[in-house]
């Protein structure tokens, strides 16, 4: 069974008096504290700054920097600002307390020391600052929960309305082509070339609402998990699953020619979330790259045992301006040129992140962009 050492508070004592920190120093090492000790302003800075400790007892009236200047430059700066001080003053002098109380210590001890009263008041002040320790880790995690909870709230908001917009086009050209086909049969009952045609368009529309509807799960589903199996990825496969039968119709529209490396070097990842990244990267690439596309697929192995995949297009290229917000979510930067929901990069950065690599762009504008993300190496 592993015992825990309990962790000994730290009281930094600061008097030029040697009796004084004599017996304040044997007193509070034998009641379980770890004692510092500073003869003088500036080594009590000092001293604070860097070792932090939990209370400071700090004697007022000192040679050359007093208790109170000391205070007003603790309580200045960020690192020893909520200290805990406690005065010390002896019964015979004249102190303003307000004064001290206003330079923000929280409690006076006069002279001579009475133990007791002194253990007690140090226990007192520890307890009411770990106390406010505790609320203000509360509230920090409370505020970062709220702040991710309304980024949250806003993407699932513009998801939301994103969505429905862009199943209303592929719904409507269902119901239209459907019709036609339709009219068509019932005057003539043998399915031509034109029956032939309308039935792929069809089915090319299906596909774009069962890809948006798969962006809505998968993000779902990314926001949900925390860890994923990774295995050795067939980049091959995955790609030609991409190739030839997610993007068929779109490869066949666009006439584009892909070029890819013969040889591909093996990372580890989860297969599902890596071919919806090649997805995303080669259906902008049709989209926004040259006329026809010309898009380029390859890989090399980093020094730092990771994989770069990359594609690279024969586009217009990209701004750094565009390129600074081509991962936000619903960003589209093309908006006359192609319709989609603007989702694909935002979940392609969140994939590659859970499966520990990163992702980026490199572009000039008039030479073409290059996606590339990277992945552990198997």
């Amino acid at each position: 069974m592993k015992v825990t050492t309990p962790v000994l508070k730290t009281l930094l004592i600061v008097d030029d008096i040697p009796d004084n920190i004599n017996m304040l120093l044997e007193f509070l090492t034998q009641s379980g504290f770890k004692v510092l000790v500073a003869k003088e302003g500036q080594a009590a800075i000092r001293k604070a700054e860097y070792a932090q400790p939990d209370l400071i007892m700090l004697d007022v009236m000192m040679p050359g920097m007093d208790g109170f200047e000391v205070c007003k430059i603790l309580k200045r700066k960020p690192e020893t600002q909520k200290i805990p001080i406690i005065f010390m003053t002896a019964l015979s002098d004249t102190v303003d307390k307000l004064k001290g109380f206003s330079l923000g210590a929280v409690d006076y001890i006069t002279k001579p020391i009475q133990q007791e009263e002194v253990l007690a008041r140090i226990s007192t002040h520890l307890k009411l600052r770990q106390l406010q320790q505790q609320l203000e880790t509360e509230l920090k995690i409370r505020q970062e929960y709220a702040i991710e909870l309304e980024k949250r709230n806003t993407e699932l908001n513009t998801f939301a309305r994103t969505v429905a917009h862009d199943l209303k086009n592929p719904l409507h050209g269902i119901v239209n082509l459907s019709g036609l086909l339709l009219e068509r049969c019932a005057s003539d009952p043998v399915l031509e070339e034109d029956g032939l045609n309308y039935l792929q368009l069809i089915e090319q529309a299906g596909q774009e609402m069962f890809n948006t509807i798969e962006a809505l799960l998968l993000l779902a589903g990314l926001s949900n998990q925390n860890t994923i199996e990774t295995q050795p990825l067939d980049m091959a496969e995955i790609i030609n699953r991409v190739v030839e039968k997610r993007l068929f119709y779109m490869l066949r529209d666009f006439q584009a020619q892909i070029s890819l490396t013969e040889t591909w070097p093996v990372a580890k990842g989860y297969a599902p979330w890596v071919e919806e990244v090649w997805a995303n990267y080669l259906s902008n690439a049709l989209k926004y790259g040259g006329q026809p596309p010309q898009l380029e697929l390859g890989a090399n192995v980093q020094a730092n045992r990771m994989i770069r995949f990359w594609i690279h297009d024969n586009g217009p290229g990209l701004s750094s301006e565009a390129q600074a917000k081509l991962f936000t979510p619903f960003t589209r930067l093309h908006q006359t040129r192609a319709e989609g929901h603007g989702l694909g990069l935002s979940i392609v950065q969140q994939i590659i992140e859970k499966l520990g690599g990163q992702v980026g762009v490199e572009s000039v504008e008039g030479q073409g962009s290059t996606f590339y993300f990277m992945l552990p190496a198997a």
